[in-house]
């Protein structure tokens, strides 16, 4: 949120039972409108497989995100 708010685009990547805590950090740091990636959660307990896909979806959305 630090680059967001300086002019460097960029995101946040956090799992789905983070996603409120998160926005409300957004809107408290001054970047309302940061963008995120939300995945599944959880992690630790995700097997490799499951890592795998979060990873795959966290990339898909900061390539979306970042590069449009």
């Amino acid at each position: 949120m630090i680059a967001e708010r300086n002019g460097v685009p960029a995101m946040s990547v956090m799992t789905s039972a983070f996603s409120d805590a998160a926005q409300l950090m957004a809107r408290v740091q001054g970047v309302p409108m940061h963008p995120f990636a939300v995945i599944e959660h959880p992690i630790a307990s995700a097997d490799e497989n499951g890592l795998d896909v979060r990873a795959r979806e966290a990339v898909r959305k900061a390539v979306e995100v970042l590069v449009g």
